[in-house]
């Protein structure tokens, strides 16, 4: 895998400069692997037009695409063909119990503000805490499961705890890793949240409308 990978590195930053090389193999070590988002002054290949294309171009030889997480943050996720061919492998790194719960705390932390305007239509960080109680009480999850599944989704990134600094509860929040989805990416994420948290309502019926026509006319 490691000598398929040099290939690949070394086919698409062969035509450019030592220097520019070096500048696009930090942005994509620092795009693939920092847990928070980079800024674009870490960033120089993204200054350079050649260099910023070849970037691009590495990131898609190896699924990967560059993600714009607002005017100066930066990270890179899974290209989205890549993931409707791994969703349609059945890929599915997280548990039931543990898709359960992140749908929760998106719920709270994401859905319901937004649904009373407190949030963004795209945003994806939240300072709305989920507590420990809405997840194992009010979401009904055993708490043994549950707060092992909160960890590791902490672990992973898709989850972020937060203290409260009055000595309260405190809680969890969307994680890092959920700013590395592609505008595709949140899209559909946001059409499973309205129908998790809200099958009956209208919207809820117009994204099941919606899926359906989809799938008859990829049929045809």
């Amino acid at each position: 895998m490691n000598s398929e990978r040099n290939v690949v590195f070394d086919t698409v930053l062969a035509p450019l400069t030592d220097r520019q090389r070096e500048n696009v193999e930090a942005a994509y070590a620092l795009l693939e692997h920092s847990r928070e988002p980079v800024h674009r002054q870490e960033l120089p290949a993204l200054q350079d037009p050649t260099s910023r294309e070849r970037l691009e171009q590495l990131l898609r030889r190896t699924g990967r695409t560059l993600v714009a997480v607002d005017d100066v943050r930066f990270t890179s996720g899974y290209d989205d063909t890549v993931t409707a061919e791994l969703t349609a492998d059945g890929w599915q790194p997280l548990t039931p119990v543990e898709r359960a719960v992140l749908v929760l705390v998106l719920v709270y932390s994401v859905a319901i503000p937004r649904s009373e305007e407190q949030l963004g239509a795209d945003a994806w960080t939240s300072g709305f805490v989920t507590t420990e109680t809405d997840v194992l009480k009010d979401g009904k999850v055993p708490a043994g499961v549950g707060k092992a599944a909160l960890s590791r989704l902490v672990s992973c990134g898709l989850l972020a705890r937060r203290r409260d600094r009055a000595g309260g509860e405190g809680g969890y929040v969307p994680g890092p890793q959920l700013l590395r989805l592609t505008p595709a990416a949140r899209s559909r994420l946001q059409d499973q949240l309205i129908l998790a948290a809200a099958p009956s309502h209208p919207l809820a019926a117009a994204i099941r409308e919606r899926r359906n026509r989809t799938s008859r006319e990829n049929i045809r």
